[in-house]
């Protein structure tokens, strides 16, 4: 099971395949590097810290692959922050494929930088909230479910059951 709080659809480029034929590392982690761009989007934070001068920073990214992705296809990335440190985030990713199937893991080490002191500094609290508010509209993917409804109805999301 994946507890998601944002699914980010991305339709597989052939610009994406290596000389193998199946899609490159590099491709998989920018399809997570945009969907980090979108949520963070969506909280209407600039990743460029333009507006306020405060931004998103990357610390730290990891990933894990765990089979092959090809064209043609649409993947889906699950994202959601599992855990907030006092200048840091921690962004976790699933890029699933079209039969449910996990292609990838990604964790993301997000720290929150001023750009005019050029040091880091606190999750600002309008964030914090942000962040609050949509981790707890969290739904949950069901690989299992997903593979199973291959070719029917549904794709494996549902909402927790406690009603995030």
């Amino acid at each position: 099971m994946i507890e998601y709080s944002m699914e980010t659809e991305i339709r597989i480029d052939w610009s994406d395949l290596d000389p193998l034929g199946h899609v490159n590392n590099l491709a998989i982690m920018k399809y997570m590097q945009t969907a980090r761009v979108l949520y963070f989007d969506r909280l209407g934070i600039s990743p460029s810290g333009r507006a306020t001068g405060v931004g998103p920073i990357m610390a730290s990214v990891s990933g894990q692959f765990k089979r092959q992705l090809r064209y043609p296809g649409t993947i889906k990335v699950f994202t959601s922050i599992f855990e907030m440190k006092t200048t840091s985030l921690h962004m976790r990713h699933h890029v699933v494929d079209g039969s449910g199937g996990i292609a990838a893991a990604g964790h993301d080490v997000i720290g929150v930088f001023d750009f005019g002191r050029g040091a880091k500094q606190a999750i600002p609290d309008g964030l914090g909230r942000g962040i609050a508010e949509l981790e707890g509209k969290r739904k949950v993917f069901d690989p299992g479910a997903a593979r199973e409804a291959e070719g029917k109805a549904g794709s494996g999301c549902s909402e927790k059951p406690d009603g995030r």
